[in-house]
């Protein structure tokens, strides 16, 4: 008696508890996600990118973590499924849970966020549950069975529709539903082999893993490839004002209030980008936010391809009282391959090959952030040459690009660095930023000069003592490392590795509001915290000017942008 029921009750566990496990993973291994269960994909896609952002701002590869395996899920409540500890879900509990949660939801302030999708679910639920019963031998064998399965499965994906939350749902939805249900226990009847349940659970499992692992894959190269593209309003902006900078008489191209440009006394930024639309923002930002903004001087350098489009912007949007300049960095001629060895090595046919592929060297980075134009772009290394390009200045603050200013930063001028050169917010509050996840610890040069669990630090706002820095000899630091990794043995691409070694113990902590990291990688970011910062920074690949960067980060980058200004309006941009 005791073996008799123990089957239906195992069966009864499959289906009630096993089969929510594999809500999306069962459509992906068996059938198109665009055919039988529409928003599926969105779902995954979300769920893939804040997986990759996170690995991405960690500096590792992606992988699949083994906590959550849904075998070992599977595997452990089968476990306790035969020691007695576990209570099958019902029909009816879940009935019960759905009374409750209406009750909270009733309960609720009108401006809380209320779920709106359990019947959504639900029906999604009945389409996995379903396939279930369709692929299985024992109810394959009932003709009539399937053919009113098959019937049901369409009427409940018809009534899904592209339904998002319940309020999308057809009046007939709940019909379907309830016709829906009586069918799977009909199947939940017939269906009594156990072992063939655990079997085909465990294979949808199985390749739902391998999919995963691809299709993670995939959504990190694509990440990767839309943050290095350009969308069509930011390659129209800078054409067409380059063609009106051209357009103009000479003493039309002249900036106001160049004898600031040397004044130590006044509030010197370095802002270093081919971004024109990104530098305005900062720019305005800034501006917008100073308690005197005669006193702030913005020094912008770009390349040769955006310097009139730059200048352009500035001269047809003026930044107030503030002081404007903008050079080309090919007007450095004392930056060459023989003063900077990491120019010396962007322009190497070695780098090339790294970089490009050209040759198969048998060397692979599966983590494809260092394949980012870039890193190979003499643009991102200028932040080493800072006395070098202002050399009557005193200090000097770095803001990269990709930040909004939200307070007045004058006030930076005024903090003590106590000797050291940088000024920095550090970010060790995470183990992934310390110094093991930047540079190479089992190289002993490495392991003999630095601390692995050292507090790594954020560029994208600093404050920088330029004369401190001449007497420390700091460019001279930074070419030797340079010189040392020239084979990339001490650090991969990028500024930040060769910036905590060049800047080892020359680190003055700021307080953490001055700089709030992670807008452009991480959703959780407090709404608190944010509007706290001095500076918010979109570091990570979801920048705000593109389509992919986090809809509720947007906000804060958008209210500095004039989207109607007749170059932006003539490119078709908008917020």
């Amino acid at each position: 008696m005791k073996t008799m029921l123990r089957k239906p009750v195992l069966v009864l566990l499959f289906v009630t508890v096993l089969a929510p496990i594999v809500l999306y993973t069962d459509t992906l291994a068996t059938f198109s996600t665009d055919e039988f269960i529409p928003n599926a994909s969105i779902e995954l896609s979300a769920s893939l990118k804040a997986r990759q952002l996170n690995e991405e701002s960690k500096g590792v590869d992606t992988v699949v973590f083994q906590d959550d395996n849904p075998i070992k899920q599977v595997s452990h409540k089968l476990q306790e499924a035969n020691d007695g500890d576990i209570e099958v879900e019902t029909k009816q509990e879940v009935q019960k849970v759905g009374k409750r949660e209406l009750a909270k939801a009733k309960s609720k302030k009108p401006d809380e966020h209320v779920l709106t999708d359990s019947r959504v679910r639900y029906l999604k639920d009945q389409l996995i549950r379903g396939r279930l019963y369709h692929s299985l031998s024992a109810t394959r064998s009932n003709a009539l069975f399937i053919r009113e399965l098959r019937l049901r499965m369409k009427e409940v994906q018809k009534a899904l529709g592209d339904a998002t939350k319940d309020a999308d749902l057809p009046k007939n939805a709940y019909d379907k539903q309830k016709a829906m249900d009586q069918t799977l226990a009909k199947g939940k009847e017939i269906q009594d082999d156990c072992p063939a349940v655990v079997m085909k659970l465990r294979a949808i499992i199985l390749s739902t893993e391998e999919q995963l692992r691809v299709h993670q894959k995939q959504a990190l190269f694509l990440t990767h490839l839309t943050a290095k593209t350009v969308s069509k309003g930011l390659h129209c902006l800078p054409l067409r004002l380059s063609i009106e900078y051209y357009s103009l008489n000479s003493s039309a191209k002249q900036f106001p209030n160049q004898e600031n440009l040397d004044d130590p006394k006044l509030f010197h930024y370095a802002l270093f980008s081919d971004n024109v639309l990104a530098t305005a923002v900062v720019v305005n930002s800034t501006v917008t936010n100073a308690k005197d903004p005669s006193k702030h001087v913005f020094r912008i350098v770009t390349d040769k391809l955006n310097y009139a489009a730059m200048r352009m912007w500035f001269l047809a949007n003026p930044p107030g009282k503030a002081t404007i300049q903008v050079q080309n960095i090919d007007e450095f001629t004392w930056l060459n391959a023989s003063y900077s060895p990491v120019l010396k090595q962007l322009a190497s046919q070695n780098m090339i090959d790294y970089y490009f592929k050209t040759h198969k060297t048998g060397e692979s980075d599966s983590n494809l952030k260092f394949r980012n134009p870039k890193y190979l772009s003499m643009m991102n290394h200028l932040r080493f040459y800072l006395p070098e390009i202002f050399p009557k200045l005193t200090k000097v603050v770095f803001l990269d690009d990709d930040i909004v200013v939200q307070k007045d930063l004058s006030g930076l001028w005024s903090v003590d660095l106590k000797g050291k050169v940088n000024g920095a917010v550090e970010t060790c509050g995470e183990n992934f930023h310390r110094f093991d996840r930047y540079l190479n610890f089992s190289n002993p040069i490495i392991a003999k000069n630095f601390d692995p669990r050292a507090c790594g630090w954020a560029y994208g706002m600093n404050i920088f003592d330029l004369e401190e820095w001449k007497k420390q000899n700091i460019t001279e630091v930074y070419h030797s490392w340079q010189n040392l990794n020239h084979e990339r043995r001490l650090w991969k691409l990028g500024t930040l590795p060769p910036g905590l070694i060049t800047f080892w113990k020359q680190v003055y902590p700021l307080e953490k509001s001055w700089h709030v990291l992670g807008l452009g990688y991480n959703p959780s970011v407090s709404q608190k915290e944010i509007e706290r910062a001095a500076v918010i920074h979109y570091n990570g690949n979801l920048k705000p000017w593109l389509e992919i960067g986090i809809p509720k980060f947007r906000g804060y980058w958008n209210r500095y942008v004039d989207y109607d200004q007749a170059y932006m309006r003539d490119c078709n941009m908008s917020p």
